[in-house]
C-alpha cells in the first residue's frame, strides 16, 4: 500500500476529539505534501458510538492491515474508572506488533499501558489522571507535566488537545518544519505550545487534613493566599510549634509549609491572570510582593513567563 498509515484504534466511548484532532492534522498534511492514508479499527470491527453521541464507521477491526506505520490509540473517560477489557488490549497489542511507531492520545495510555507497551518507559496522560496511571502501572515513569513524551518509538500525549501537539510533531518528524509549519497555521494551532499541562490545570486540590492543626494551618492559606503568612504564623494559628508544623505537612500533604505556600500562592496568581490583571498586580495580590520574584516563581513551576500566560489565557483585560 502506498502512503504512511496511520489506524486509529477506537472503541465505544472513545473522545471524539482524541481521534478527529490527530486525523485532521494528517489529513491536512496531505495538502502539503503528505500522503497519510487514515484508517480506524475497533477491536469488534464494528462501528463504535462516541463520546458525544454519533456512531463512527470502521475499517474492521484490523487483521487485514499488514503495515502500520503509525497507530494511534485515542482515550475515553471510562479508561480510567475500570479495567481496561480484553478485547481493547489485545488488540492494542496485536496492532502494535506490526506499527513503526505506537501512540496514544489522553487516556489512550492506559490502554497501552495495560497492554504492557509502556513498561520501563517514560509517558504522559491527563494531569488529571497522571497520578492514577502511575500508582495502577509502577513501571512507567508517567511524566505529569508533558503536553507529549516519546520514547524510542512509542508516544503518548496529554489532554484530548495535545493529540493535534503530538500529530504535528509527526508530521514534522516526516516531512520537516515547514510542512508542519504549514499544517499548524492551516488549523490556526500552535506548531508548539508553550509551556506544560500545568498552566492548564484546575486550583491545587488539597485533600482536607485529619488532623485539626493542619487543617486550621491549610484553610488560613486557601482563604487568603497573599497574606503574609510564614511558617511561624502558621504554626501560631494551628497552636503548635513550627517544626511540628513541618512534620504535620509532610506526613499528610508530601510538602513543607513553605513550598504549600508557595503553590497556594501560585494558584491564586493564575486565576488572578486569567481575570485580566498585570503581572505586577499579581505579584503583589497573591503575595509574592516583588514581580521578579513572581516570575522568576511562575516560570519555573509552570515553564512558562507569567507575561506569556496572560497573553494567551487571560479573558478581556479589565
Amino acid at each position: 500500500m502506498d502512503g504512511h498509515n496511520v489506524t486509529f484504534l477506537v472503541f465505544d466511548g472513545v473522545k471524539l476529539l482524541d481521534v478527529s484532532g490527530p486525523a485532521e492534522v494528517f489529513t491536512e498534511a496531505n495538502q502539503h505534501g503528505a500522503a497519510y492514508r487514515v484508517r480506524h479499527v475497533s477491536p469488534g470491527g464494528t462501528p463504535v458510538t462516541t463520546s458525544v453521541g454519533p456512531l463512527l464507521p470502521v475499517d474492521g477491526d484490523g487483521t487485514g492491515v499488514e503495515r502500520i506505520d503509525t497507530l494511534v490509540v485515542a482515550g475515553g473517560d471510562r479508561l480510567v474508572g475500570e479495567p481496561v477489557e480484553p478485547e481493547l488490549r489485545e488488540s492494542a497489542a496485536r496492532l502494535a506488533s506490526r506499527a513503526g511507531r505506537v501512540t496514544s492520545v489522553c487516556t489512550g495510555a492506559f490502554v497501552l499501558a495495560a497492554a504492557g507497551l509502556l513498561d520501563g518507559r517514560r509517558a504522559t496522560t491527563h494531569w488529571r489522571h497522571a497520578e492514577t496511571l502511575a500508582r495502577a502501572y509502577p513501571a512507567i515513569d508517567v511524566q505529569p507535566d508533558a503536553i507529549y513524551v516519546a520514547d524510542e518509538g512509542v508516544y503518548t500525549s496529554a489532554g484530548v488537545s495535545s493529540g493535534i501537539d503530538l500529530a504535528l510533531a509527526l508530521v514534522e518528524a516526516d516531512h520537516g518544519p515547514d510542512v508542519a509549519r504549514s499544517v499548524a497555521r492551516a488549523l490556526v494551532v500552535y506548531m508548539q505550545r508553550p509551556g506544560g499541562q500545568s498552566q492548564f490545570s484546575a486550583p491545587l486540590r488539597t485533600p482536607v487534613p485529619r488532623q485539626p492543626a493542619l487543617r486550621a494551618a491549610v484553610e488560613a492559606v486557601e482563604a487568603d493566599p497573599g497574606a503574609d503568612h510564614t511558617v511561624a504564623s502558621l504554626a501560631a494559628i494551628a497552636m503548635v510549634s513550627p517544626r511540628h508544623l513541618g512534620r504535620l505537612f509532610a506526613a499528610e500533604l508530601g510538602v513543607s509549609p513553605a513550598r504549600f505556600i508557595e503553590l497556594a500562592r501560585l494558584e491564586a496568581s493564575k486565576s488572578l491572570l486569567d481575570s485580566g490583571y498585570n503581572v505586577t498586580e499579581t505579584a503583589q495580590l497573591s503575595g509574592f510582593g516583588s514581580p521578579e520574584t513572581f516570575r522568576r516563581t511562575f516560570t519555573r513551576r509552570f515553564g512558562v513567563a507569567p507575561s506569556r500566560y496572560r497573553r494567551h489565557f487571560s479573558m478581556t483585560a479589565q
